[in-house]
């Protein structure tokens, strides 16, 4: 094992500290272990394509100065985690975070698996919390949440809104993680808002609210943990052989095709045959709508889509990826997880692009999209969001940018400066226990780009009434844009 005290002597302020293969225990840390995840922390992070895209290397190294003081003091594994979560969201990279989903077993327990749950659904519009489904008649849907325990629900977002991840300046991204939707086994707001505010006192939150008829009320209801929480989910479990996609072929003769999730990295459904039976279904259709407005992103499953709508070859974007470094620092090598080792040298034999800049290997998601199968003719629309921000907003990017596909709704998340992703490391710092994603191909456009998501061919936003009313006026819209049978 290498002496200690010799490295950080050799290393200096950013030294790396030496760990055996055992993880120190979250809560019993030391303060010079502490200093060593920071340092970790440093060298990771140097390997980050879009570290600078909206930052300086000086505003970088001056938050992660201000963090480490916070960060070794910090009282508890949960303090630490806020601390680092919303340092990492100031990156401005929506999949740079704190992932819940790879925290260790422990960890996870620890933080996520407490009573601190708020019962019921619910969307930010317009800044108001407004509930959406599992309130029962105490919160019928479209009832305003004022307060809670006394916060009003509009500091409670401005409070949470630092931790959350988004590519560059969409803020609507940001909102949307705070939206609780039913569609992950873990949802974003549930973990900020326990590890701010905490359990609420005797298990209870006191709510003034704002019914749909216009009455003020109050109401009192029993916090819940993460089990009562899965069983409100509205998605289907994508590991298993079963579709996690829905088809309905409308009496108007147009498809529906709701995708509440492209994540199919586990899953054991065969969902390109799936898709192309509904595709090659489609003969005597009027149209198709597909509806991504729940969808983060995951697997490019709309590649196959676009592959049965192009009569030629479709090129990737006027992107070009680019990656930070030849082979990872063999200092912090062991704390770097990944699924395939290989992205340990992934700019070994790359070319020398100037400026620490190397080239990106071939990706998938960029490469020229062929045709394949019989060509779908009919119209295609897609409803999008801000929801959509990795293969998603890929797939808006290329569809509207062809012209193969028509998008409703809102702005997607992304940005159209590029963001990063592809092939990542999950960094572990061992003394906290912590694990943070780390993406490691950033794509960049070839020409000046404005900061912000897809724009949709045409922009609607649900109001409070449409809510309320059970209306759904985004595939309306798409609807009436293909037209009557």
């Amino acid at each position: 094992m290498i002496d200690r005290r010799n490295m950080l002597a050799a290393l200096g302020a950013s030294a790396l500290l030496p760990y055996a293969a055992r993880a120190t225990s979250a809560d019993t840390a030391t303060i010079p272990d502490l200093r060593g995840d920071v340092a970790i922390l440093r060298q990771a992070l140097k390997m980050h394509p879009g570290l600078y895209r909206y930052n300086s290397p000086a505003g970088i190294a001056a938050r992660i100065d201000r963090l480490e003081p916070e960060f070794v003091v910090a009282p508890t594994i949960g303090a630490r985690y806020l601390l680092l979560s919303r340092f990492l969201a100031t990156i401005r990279c929506g999949h740079t975070y704190c992932n819940v989903f790879n925290q260790k077993k422990a960890v996870a327990a620890s933080l996520f698996d407490r009573p601190t749950r708020l019962p019921f659904h619910f969307r930010w519009i317009g800044g108001a919390m407004i509930v959406t489904d599992h309130g029962g008649e105490a919160l019928p849907r479209g009832t305003q949440v004022i307060t809670i325990n006394g916060v009003s629900s509009r500091d409670m977002l401005a409070d949470l809104f630092p931790y959350a991840r988004a590519d560059g300046h969409n803020d609507a991204k940001r909102i949307s993680l705070l939206d609780v939707r039913g569609s992950d086994t873990i949802e974003f707001f549930d973990v900020f808002h326990g590890l701010v505010y905490g359990v609420p006192d005797h298990g209870l939150y006191r709510l003034t609210v704002r019914l749909p008829d216009g009455r003020q009320a109050l109401r009192d209801l029993p916090a819940i943990g993460p089990t009562e929480r899965r069983t409100q989910m509205v998605t289907r479990d994508d590991r298993g052989d079963q579709p996690v996609w829905y088809w309905t072929m409308r009496p108007d003769g147009i498809a529906l095709l709701t995708m509440p999730s492209w994540a199919m990295f586990n899953s054991k459904w065969d969902w390109e045959t799936w898709l192309n039976a509904r595709l090659d279904s489609l003969s005597g259709a009027k149209g198709l709508v597909v509806d991504l407005r729940e969808n983060e992103g995951g697997n490019s499953c709309g590649d196959i889509l676009l592959a049965r709508l192009v009569s030629k070859d479709l090129p990737s974007a006027p992107m070009i990826e680019k990656i930070r470094f030849r082979r990872t620092d063999p200092l912090i090598d062991r704390y770097l997880d990944t699924w395939d080792d290989s992205f340990r040298m992934l700019g070994v034999n790359a070319r020398d692009l100037g400026g620490g800049w190397y080239s990106s290997p071939n990706d998938d998601d960029t490469a020229v999209i062929t045709p394949k199968g019989p060509r779908v003719t009919v119209p295609v629309a897609a409803l999008v969001g801000p929801v959509n921000s990795s293969a998603t907003f890929g797939f808006a990017l290329r569809g509207k940018t062809s012209g193969l596909v028509r998008l409703f709704g809102e702005t997607t998340g992304g940005n159209r400066r590029g963001i990063n992703g592809g092939r990542f490391f999950f960094v572990q710092l061992p003394a906290s226990g912590i694990e943070f994603d780390l993406p490691l191909i950033g794509s960049f456009p070839l020409t000046p780009q404005p900061d912000c998501g897809v724009e949709p061919d045409t922009r609607v936003v649900p109001t409070i009434g449409d809510l309320v009313g059970g209306h759904d006026p985004v595939l309306a819209s798409a609807i009436a844009w293909i037209g009557p049978k």
